[in-house]
């Protein structure tokens, strides 16, 4: 069936403009939408040009060091949304971004996943590098322990492995169109392809309720608890909730 002009169109991110562009998604929804406490203090200037350009080049570092598997499917799944560019004839323009992965603690299965934020850290001053540190280490937790629940050889998992949504933004301006659905979606489709992959997330206030109606169940009862000093407790901390499809 041909596809309308108009309509979203997923596929994977093909370049750096991509990525210039997903960026933009990236900083509108987090920053300047949602103002993510957490997302601000690792992304700092990401208002500024220079923020802009930095998170950028980090965004095209991650894409470009993707490893493969034994199937030699990519462990990074990079899809954007794009819809016809208003400022540009005949172009379009990225307006959202999900990055999904293949996590495994069992070699040729996919990337394993320690949550060490030692080089995302360390430009922060000491103190934020602990709170940030300690607000990572609770929020990924439970993914940590099901990758490892998974890739253990008697899990019943074949292949011993999970496809988890890391980040999924949607560029506010274009909000409401079923963009964070679609870019879900395919995430599912392509875990389903690759031996029915069991999936999971953590569920922004914002993104749950999709994740809820395309099949994400919640794992055990209320947000997760983040584990942080007694004088972090007065800090912002998003809400996020573990979710996964086989509950």
């Amino acid at each position: 069936m041909a596809t309308n002009q108009t309509d979203v169109i997923i596929t994977p991110v093909e370049d750096e403009l991509d990525l210039r562009q997903a960026n933009h998604c990236v900083s509108e929804a987090f920053g300047r939408q949602t103002n993510d406490a957490v997302w601000m203090l690792m992304n700092p200037g990401w208002d500024t040009e220079e923020g802009q350009e930095k998170n950028a080049l980090n965004l095209i570092k991650q894409w470009r060091s993707i490893t493969t598997n034994k199937d030699g499917h990519p462990n990074s799944l990079y899809l954007k949304a794009t819809l016809p560019d208003p400022k540009n004839q005949g172009k379009r323009r990225v307006v959202g971004l999900a990055v999904w992965k293949q996590l495994s603690f069992v070699e040729g299965c996919g990337d394993p996943f320690t949550g060490d934020m030692t080089e995302a850290v360390k430009d922060l001053d000491e103190q934020d590098q602990r709170f940030a540190t300690q607000m990572f280490r609770s929020l990924w937790k439970r993914r940590i322990e099901y990758i490892r629940e998974v890739s253990s050889s008697d899990s019943g998992h074949s292949p011993p492995a999970v496809f988890t949504l890391d980040l999924c933004a949607v560029d506010p301006a274009f909000q409401r169109r079923g963009i964070a659905a679609k870019l879900v979606e395919a995430g599912l489709r392509e875990a389903k392809r690759r031996g029915n992959l069991e999936c999971t997330t953590e569920g922004s206030a914002m993104g749950r309720a999709v994740y809820r109606r395309l099949g994400f169940r919640d794992e055990g009862v209320g947000d997760i608890v983040f584990e942080v000093d007694e004088g972090f407790k007065a800090r912002d901390k998003p809400p996020n909730v573990f979710l996964r499809t086989g509950v």
